[in-house]
């Protein structure tokens, strides 16, 4: 199975991610997409960031009803912070008869030279790169193994969400109302 690979924090998941993992799912080549909740981004500050079990919760439940994405805590017994490189050599050698690619916003193209073993990501897995407000230019978008994938551009981000919840303003239509309900039940982000 081919099988696209969406990293990040999903703190919280919100509608963006669910976009842009759905126009991945329908409308390339991919099977399945996998969300991957990393324990810890190795260019990100840990200070707000939820349990990886309650962002890995309110994946699951926001995607329960789709079965062309899944999750995976794949991530959760790798040493920290987890590089990309290593978590895609893990699920390789976990799942042989899968075929993965890494799926990122164009606007982490102009610092991916920085992450480690970049050339080998491109090489073995490839790219499937969806648009991202203000994304710099890069040389990478030219790259043989790097797929544009036409998407909509949302301006959406978890910090946004974090900041209206604090500020007790309705998140309502950002986030899936299961991802609301559980954020409000266990009061996260307060």
């Amino acid at each position: 199975m081919r099988i696209g690979l969406f990293f990040g924090s999903f703190n919280p998941i919100h509608i963006g991610h669910l976009i842009i993992a759905n126009t991945m799912a329908t409308t390339t080549d991919l099977e399945q997409v996998w969300f991957v909740v990393s324990p810890q981004n190795p260019f990100k500050k840990t200070k707000s960031l939820l349990h990886e079990f309650d962002r890995l919760d309110m994946v699951e439940r926001a995607i329960a009803d789709n079965s062309r994405l899944k999750a995976t805590n794949i991530e959760f017994s790798m040493p920290k912070p987890s590089f990309t490189i290593d978590t895609l050599t893990r699920l390789t050698e976990k799942y042989p008869q899968h075929t993965f690619t890494l799926i990122m916003g164009e606007d982490n193209l102009e610092q991916f030279a920085n992450w480690k073993n970049y050339d080998k990501i491109l090489d073995y897995y490839g790219l499937y790169v969806y648009p991202r407000p203000k994304a710099l230019e890069s040389a990478f978008k030219t790259h043989p193994k790097v797929k544009l994938v036409e998407s909509p551009l949302l301006d959406i981000s978890a910090t946004f969400i974090r900041n209206c919840i604090r500020a007790n303003r309705s998140i309502r239509y950002m986030v899936p109302e299961v991802v609301e309900e559980m954020i409000t039940r266990k009061k996260f982000f307060l």
